[in-house]
């Protein structure tokens, strides 16, 4: 190859480059192994894995059961190779598990539209507050301080050069959830939208119907967001909200690491032309048959820029279906009873421990370590092969030595028991 591009060495490729920039030593890598040696080394790394580990940990990303009957159908070559459904005529399959992802989410949230899914719940949201801002004409958003810290980053990186005024409410220090009062006082004829997260990142159930009510008398979009996907099999669609936006990783999406998850956006039908992402209809082929297309793609690939909604530009079609086939395997009644382990469990726990909040919570409270720090108890705990909760106050500095649990259908009672013997209960 040197020779026919005139070169005599592979150095000369980079000649244009100045000298010292150039690497010219030896990569700091070990030498090469025997495929049955790299089998090895992939075994002992992944028994120093979790999975022998109980785990409280949520925040987000969940410790729930997958059914093995998902990774049958996402292994597929038809879904795992296929890129993006352009072409309608060959990519029936895909349409097909988008539509009914669609139209089980919006059974789910009580919404009347939902898209083809989002990146995950952090892009979710602050393209939530986006449409709301279309839609209203304004550019002021209200976001709890109770929803997840980390959507609140990326709502603070979506928002830093586009003139938007967001401003942060407060949670009340007794209850958890967001201070009414002071929420009152903040909303204004500038706001845009006002954006919520129930179960709250403290596992705090809010009040959606007093929130909407408060939001609308203003001429506000309330934005209702969610992490725990499965607290939506037994509380009350969010029905009086006009966007909800969240993330679908505990149906069937392994944590990994923290990704690639799923996030949807669903929202009344009079908002459907500020949806962002794309949406999957129901049609008739030439010969009257049902059929599915892409209905609306407001994306910069197929208008024009300054048209476009949102500059993400695909969906997580894959990921989404794997939530796709969970809520077919669990149905209706399974997802409610799923969801009723979540609590039970939660509850048995959150019994045993000092609670830093009183608001009603679904599997996840805040704990007040009383003899240690949140830390020392997350290590005691290692020790014993559970992995603990997060510790608050690397979000919240006020909330010092207190640590975020999550219990689900995976948690048993003796490791509940230790988490609660170690928390000095």
């Amino acid at each position: 190859m040197l020779d026919v591009i005139g070169a005599s060495r592979v150095e000369d490729l980079y000649a244009h480059l100045p000298e010292e920039i150039r690497f010219n030593g030896d990569l700091n890598l070990p030498p090469g192994k025997s495929e049955y040696e790299i089998a090895d080394y992939f075994r002992a790394r992944g028994a120093e894995n979790a999975n022998e580990f109980a785990s409280f940990l949520g925040a987000g990303v969940y410790h729930h059961y997958r059914p093995v009957l998902v990774d049958a159908v996402v292994s597929r070559g038809e879904f795992l190779t296929s890129y993006t459904p352009y072409q309608a005529e060959i990519s029936q399959g895909t349409l097909t598990s988008i539509f009914e992802f669609q139209t089980m989410l919006c059974q789910l949230t009580g919404m009347e539209v939902a898209n083809a899914s989002m990146y995950d719940g952090s892009t979710a949201v602050p393209e939530a507050a986006m449409m709301a801002m279309r839609v209203t004409g304004r550019n002021r958003v209200i976001v709890a301080r109770s929803v997840h810290p980390e959507y609140r980053e990326v709502l603070a990186t979506y928002t830093r050069h586009q003139g938007v005024d967001v401003v942060e409410a407060p949670f009340d220090n007794e209850a958890g959830a967001i201070d009414l009062r002071a929420l009152e006082r903040i909303v204004d004829n500038n706001t845009a939208a006002v954006v919520v997260q129930s179960p709250n990142f403290f596992g705090v159930v809010e009040d959606i119907k007093a929130l909407a009510a408060m939001a609308h008398s203003s001429g506000a979009l309330l934005v209702h967001a969610f992490t725990e996907a499965v607290s939506l099999g037994l509380l009350e669609p969010p029905r009086d909200a006009d966007i909800v936006a969240g993330e679908l990783q505990s149906f069937a999406i392994s944590p990994s690491y923290g990704g690639p998850f799923a996030g949807v956006i669903a929202c009344k039908d009079k908002y459907v032309r500020q949806l962002p992402g794309r949406l999957v209809g129901q049609t008739k082929d030439g010969n009257g048959n049902r059929a599915f297309c892409l209905t609306l793609a407001t994306r910069e690939q197929h208008i024009r820029r300054e048209k476009a909604t949102s500059n993400i530009c695909t969906n997580q079609a894959l990921i989404a279906l794997m939530a796709t086939v969970f809520m077919t395997v669990y149905g209706r009644r399974g997802l409610r009873e799923l969801a009723e382990q979540n609590l039970a469990k939660a509850h048995y726990l959150g019994s045993r421990v000092k609670r830093r909040f009183s608001g009603p919570y679904f599997n996840e409270f805040v704990v007040q370590a009383r003899l240690q720090s949140a830390e020392a108890v997350n290590e005691a705990l290692l020790l014993n092969k559970i992995v603990g909760g997060l510790p608050l106050a690397r979000f919240y500095p006020e909330l010092q030595g207190a640590m975020l649990l999550c219990c689900t259908e995976m948690s048993r009672r003796e490791h509940m028991n230790a988490v609660a013997q170690e928390l000095g209960a």
